[in-house]
């Protein structure tokens, strides 16, 4: 049985630190709770003596019952000169009243001179003195080593001897620190070999930050250089560059190295959930191409590789994508071969043949020729797969349509814009007036389509994007516009491009409505419809 390693999530302090970052107290109360049903072992709360959110946040999580994870409190060794009793930021971490405290010490002669501005000896005296301190009071100690990999560089005497005195202080984990983000893994190995050689009795973790881009691989060349504790925090949020992104080392701990580190390994079904809803949370879009949990992780743009994993799967995936709670996903585009259309149909639940793939592939790519762009408006690629069918019927057919936009004196901006459809043998006319062009011909189109189309009510348009291809044209530039649309259960894009922006957002706003109506359709007919 191989030694399960603890999994210290630091993503309500250390990555509250990223820029663009403000939790509330009841964002961190939720984020809580998703780590805990994840199954880490700890998750440090905060700084309580940093702030008042932050002691907020202790005094309300101790009313909440936790299945798996302990919460950890987060402070300094005490001031130079002053008993951890007497010592306002000590206290605090008393106050906090959590199981775990995780103390920060200076292992770097540079900050014990120029930060702490205190003696090496006084240094060492403040780390034994506050994890024993700590220790007396029934708390488990865990002690982060700030700036061990550079400080050992500097002087590796010092750097070990104040790994000392937190282990005579009677911590329970020293967590060796790579701060500025600069040490390669190699060089974590062998310090991490070292630390154990010489303190065989301690166990040892990892902290790490993402400046060199090698977080992750400094965590993982530090277990297998035997740390039992890794630290780093969700979507490998923090200062700077970041920490270490715990949504790759969790998963490279339990599928890639065989060591178990989640309350239950099946949880890590819940990881890619996880990480989109930390990144809402904090505000922020999800980053896509994330290894595991992102949208692209395992999205297969290449008709070549569509070609190859509809044969078998594993061909262009290094795990199935299940295991972390993603999918696999096939995009289309002018990269795509006939292979990627099939497997769109068969996501969208379509029935499509492969000549008429050939087609709907032929038009894509004279489309993405002259400014289109599917891989981002997968609804537009459904509505074309379903127009290549021989029995297709449109659901309503333009005859024309007139926008005019006026600045009136007195009135100011007026947007107008009448259409003229086919609905089902019958030419409706109508017209409405809008808060611009855009907006306009979306009311006249739903004034038409209304009484023939009832769900049409519940589509909204919730973005639109626009996007210049060729800026050096200037006002003659071809436009790439994007709708996003909803219809309370689903979400959906499509894309139209040209010279006139109004007639690249007509095709754009046409495929939306008929991708939802179609959708519509298909649901009131009990019909699974992909996404």
């Amino acid at each position: 049985m191989k030694q399960k390693v603890a999994i210290y999530d630091t993503t309500l302090r250390d990555g509250s630190q990223r820029e663009g970052i403000s939790f509330s107290v009841a964002d961190k109360i939720r984020i809580t709770k998703l780590l805990d049903e994840l199954g880490v072992d700890y998750i440090e709360g905060g700084w309580p003596g940093s702030n008042p959110k932050d002691a907020a946040y202790f005094d309300q999580i101790r009313e909440i019952d936790l299945q798996h994870s302990k919460i950890a409190a987060f402070g300094s060794t005490r001031r130079k000169g002053i008993a951890p009793a007497a010592d306002a930021n000590i206290r605090a971490l008393i106050d906090a009243d959590t199981p775990v405290v995780t103390i920060v010490g200076k292992t770097s002669m540079l900050h014990v001179t120029d930060v702490l501005q205190t003696t090496a000896d006084e240094n060492l005296r403040m780390i034994e003195d506050s994890l024993a301190y700590l220790k007396a009071q029934g708390k488990e100690v865990i002690y982060d080593a700030e700036h061990f990999f550079d400080g050992a560089k500097l002087d590796m005497e010092y750097g070990f001897d104040t790994l000392a005195a937190a282990a005579a202080g009677g911590a329970d984990v020293i967590a060796l620190c790579d701060t500025n983000g600069g040490s390669m893994p190699w060089e974590v190995a062998e310090f991490v070999h070292k630390a154990r050689e010489l303190f065989p009795e301690t166990e040892f973790g990892i902290h790490t930050h993402n400046d060199s881009e090698v977080a992750v691989a400094n965590s993982l060349a530090a277990v297998q250089a035997g740390a039992v504790h890794v630290q780093g925090t969700i979507n490998g949020y923090g200062e700077r560059c970041g920490n270490a992104n715990l949504c790759s080392i969790i998963p490279d701990l339990i599928l890639k190295m065989g060591l178990p580190c989640l309350a239950q390994d099946g949880n890590l079904g819940a990881l890619t959930p996880l990480s989109r809803a930390v990144a809402e949370i904090a505000n922020l879009a999800a980053d896509s191409h994330l290894p595991y949990v992102g949208k692209s992780a395992f999205a297969h743009k290449g008709g070549i590789h569509v070609a190859a994993i509809r044969r078998n799967v594993d061909s262009y995936q290094h795990i199935e994508p299940r295991q972390v709670g993603n999918e696999t996903r096939v995009l289309v585009s002018d990269l795509s071969g006939r292979g990627n259309l099939l497997s769109k149909a068969e996501e969208l639940g379509l029935d499509v043949s492969k000549d008429e793939a050939v087609q709907v592939l032929n038009d894509v790519k004279e489309l993405e020729n002259a400014g289109f762009s599917f891989e981002g408006a997968e609804a537009s690629v459904a509505v074309r797969l379903r127009r290549a069918a021989p029995d297709y019927k449109p659901l309503f057919e333009l005859l024309d349509f007139t926008v005019i936009v006026e600045d009136r004196r007195g009135r100011g901006q007026l947007a107008e814009a009448m259409v003229k459809l086919d609905v089902d043998g019958d030419v409706v006319h109508t017209a409405a007036e809008g808060n611009g062009p855009v907006n306009a011909l979306d009311l006249a189109l739903r004034k038409a389509l209304l009484p023939k189309y009832p769900a049409l009510r519940d589509i909204q348009l919730v973005d639109y994007k626009v996007r210049i291809l060729d800026s050096e044209n200037a006002t003659g530039a071809v436009t790439r516009v994007l709708i996003d649309s909803y219809n309370g259960g689903e979400r959906w894009s499509t894309v139209g491009a040209g010279t006139d922006i109004i007639c690249a957002s007509w095709l754009a706003l046409v495929d939306s409505i008929e991708y939802g109506l179609s959708v519509a359709e298909a649901q009131g007919a009990g019909i699974a419809v992909g996404k």
